[in-house]
C-alpha cells in the first residue's frame, strides 16, 4: 500500500458547465462534442438511462469507467463537459455516463430527491456495470468509477458498499456524509482530488448545502484515511486554492490511475 499528498497549482482556464453547479478546467478551454450512444436499463420498476462511449474499433477493452455527473446535470452533458471520451479512446476504456433521478444521486446523505425516495442507485449502477461487462467482454477486475461533486459522493458510496465490483475510484470534489458508513469488503484503490478553496464541498468537511439541501460531510483527508484503513492504494491530491471545479488534468489523471490498478 502506498499513499501520498500532492499539491499542484490552479489551472487558469475555466468553462462553466451548462445546467450544473460545477465548472470544468480544460487545457484547451472547449471540450469536444459528445458522441455517446443513448441507452436504457430497467431497474426496480424504473427506466434508467445513460450515455455510452466505446472507442472505435475496440476489440479488447482495457476496462470500464463509470463517470458520474454532478447535481443538476445529465450523463450526456457531463460526457461533453469532461471530454472523457478522448481519454477513453487513448487508454482503450469503455466509458458510461449514467443519468441520476432528478439530476442527482442517492449517495446516502439524504440530501437529494432520489435519496429521500429510496432510489437504489447502487443497484442501478452495479446492474449497468454487469450488463456492460458482459456486452463488451470487459475483465471484471478492470471496473472503475469517477465523478464530481454529487457524482463523487456516489462514487465513494459505490466503493464503500461494492468493493467487489470496483477496483479503483477517482472522486473529485466529493467525500461522504457523516451518516454514511464505509467498510469496504476488500481494498479499493482511490485517487482523491479536492481543492482547498472549494466553497461548495469544504475540503475540511462540516456543513454544506447542495442542490437537494443541507448535509454534514467528512473532510477529504478523512475520506482518504477511511479507504486507507481498508488496505487500498490511496492518493490524496490536494489542490491548493482550487474551488469547486473539475481540474483540466482530472480525466487523464484518473485514467492513468485506473490503468495501473486492477484485480
Amino acid at each position: 500500500m502506498t499513499s501520498a499528498r500532492l499539491t499542484v497549482r490552479r489551472c487558469g482556464h475555466l468553462a462553466l458547465a451548462t445546467g450544473a453547479c460545477v465548472a470544468v478546467c480544460l487545457a484547451g478551454g472547449t471540450p469536444a462534442a459528445s458522441a455517446g450512444q443513448p441507452g436504457r436499463l430497467d431497474v426496480g420498476g424504473l427506466a434508467r438511462t445513460y450515455s455510452l462511449h466505446v472507442p472505435a474499433g475496440l476489440e479488447h477493452p482495457a476496462g470500464l469507467v463509470v463517470n458520474l455527473h454532478g447535481a443538476g446535470a445529465i450523463g450526456a452533458g457531463w460526457e461533453w463537459e469532461t471530454n472523457y471520451d478522448a481519454v477513453a479512446d487513448a487508454h482503450g476504456f469503455v466509458v458510461v455516463y449514467p443519468d441520476g433521478i432528478d439530476f442527482s444521486w442517492a449517495d446516502g446523505r439524504g440530501a437529494s430527491v432520489p435519496d429521500r425516495q429510496g432510489v437504489d442507485d447502487v443497484g442501478f449502477i452495479t446492474g449497468l456495470v454487469a450488463k456492460l461487462v458482459s456486452d463488451f467482454g470487459v475483465d471484471p477486475g478492470h471496473v472503475y468509477a469517477t465523478g464530481m461533486s454529487a457524482g463523487a459522493f456516489m462514487a465513494n458510496r459505490l466503493a464503500c458498499e461494492r468493493a467487489d465490483v470496483f477496483a479503483a475510484i477517482a472522486p473529485v470534489a466529493g467525500t461522504l456524509g457523516v451518516n454514511v458508513g464505509c467498510a469496504p469488503s476488500r481494498p479499493v484503490a482511490v485517487l482523491v482530488t479536492h481543492g482547498t478553496a472549494d466553497p461548495v464541498v469544504p475540503f475540511n468537511g462540516g456543513p454544506m448545502v447542495g442542490r437537494g439541501g443541507p448535509s454534514d460531510i467528512i473532510s477529504a483527508p478523512e475520506l482518504a484515511a477511511r479507504f486507507r484503513q481498508a488496505g487500498g492504494d490511496v492518493v490524496l491530491k490536494q489542490i491548493d486554492g482550487l474551488g469547486h471545479i473539475w481540474p483540466g488534468d482530472a480525466a487523464e489523471a484518473s485514467a492513468q490511475f485506473f490503468a495501473s490498478h486492477s484485480r
